[in-house]
């Protein structure tokens, strides 16, 4: 496993467009996410390309099924040699529990973290889909339940980790999207924050997309990430 807390995601709809920019990078300065659109043009094929270049990859398909489905999904993904795999925590305690049995076996068992509640989410929607309080109440409350759970952690906004550390004092681990540079657009994120003050705040891990893929220089812009938090 690489030392960085960098994960680039691969927002591409094309094969071609995601390998001409992962020519580019090093697997030493960054992990790499893969989410629903590049996985379902790219398929296992792809994954197991990039984990064979040096990458650890981050499978983001969010599962969210009865828990023998979720159960199977998360095996199939552990035998491709991911780095890390995820399930959404509102699937309920049992469908987390069946994920995190069914790769306890493997020699190199992925981090298996859920998902609480979406960075793109604010108030209106949670009242629109009937969850009761604010969207950091939300997502403390499936972050203790992903822990009771067996999970290893959860993707949450930088601006709930550290309440997630009050009150899980165990080692949890804390992945965070919406990361966006000084100067950035926060385009369809809600709750951003910067990756020095994203470390600082408690995240382990920081997922960034647009200021990486659509830098001139990902390789520049990815020694700065890296140089800023380290």
């Amino acid at each position: 496993m690489t030392k960085s807390k960098v994960v680039v995601a691969l927002d591409f709809s094309t094969i071609i467009q995601a390998k001409i920019f992962i020519d580019q990078l090093d697997p030493n300065l960054c992990k790499l996410k893969i989410g629903k659109e590049l996985f379902t043009v790219g398929g296992s094929s792809f994954v197991e390309k990039c984990i064979n270049l040096g990458f650890d990859v981050f499978l983001d398909l969010k599962y969210h099924d009865i828990p023998n489905t979720v159960a199977k999904a998360c095996t199939l993904a552990a035998n491709m040699g991911v780095w890390m795999v995820n399930v959404h925590c509102l699937g309920g305690r049992k469908m987390m529990v069946a994920a995190k049995d069914a790769i306890s076996n493997f020699q190199h068992q992925p981090i298996l973290i859920g998902v609480t509640i979406l960075t793109s989410m604010h108030q209106e929607d949670l009242n629109e889909v009937g969850l009761v309080g604010s969207p950091k109440h939300n997502v403390i409350r499936l972050a203790k339940l992903a822990n009771l759970s067996g999970l290893d952690g959860v993707v949450c906004s930088a601006q709930e980790t550290s309440l997630i550390r009050q009150e899980i004092t165990t080692d949890f681990c804390l992945v965070t999207p919406g990361i966006r540079l000084e100067g950035t657009k926060t385009n369809d994120q809600q709750r951003v924050m910067t990756p020095k003050n994203a470390l600082l705040s408690g995240s382990d891990y920081l997922v960034i997309g647009r200021p990486i893929t659509q830098s001139q220089d990902p390789i520049a812009t990815l020694i700065d990430i890296n140089n800023s938090i380290s």
